[in-house]
């Protein structure tokens, strides 16, 4: 008799899996969906982090610089009653920078493939 139930079973295909593969192919491709990604954000973010720390300590020094550049080539600006121009101007110069900065943002997804466009 162990025959003929032999016999009734669908022989083993090639391409058929066991459920241990399976759990081992379903971890293996949720690491690599997850993982690879994240590894990437993570760099993303460390380099996006340390260019805005070098380039904020840039730009202190350059405001810093063109206050004291407005204070000491203009007298008036300096004391008295006009003392607040000289940081007026420094903010009009910073709001400048403000506006250059966001203008140049083009990048606005974390992955190397663009977002593809919606149809109309």
């Amino acid at each position: 008799m162990p025959d003929s139930v032999d016999a009734t079973k669908p022989p083993r295909k090639q391409d058929d899996a066991s459920l241990g593969e399976v759990i081992e192919f379903v971890k293996a491709y949720a690491k690599q969906e997850t993982l690879g990604p994240l590894k990437g954000a993570g760099s993303w973010l460390g380099y996006g982090a340390a260019a805005a720390f070098a380039m904020g300590l840039g730009l202190l020094l350059v405001l810093l610089g063109v206050l004291r550049l407005v204070q000491t080539e203009w007298e008036r600006s300096a004391t008295g009653s006009l003392s607040w121009v000289a940081y007026a101007i420094t903010l009009a110069v910073t709001v400048l920078f403000l506006v250059l900065t966001l203008v140049r943002i083009k990048k606005t997804y974390l992955n190397k493939e663009p977002l593809p466009k919606k149809k109309s």
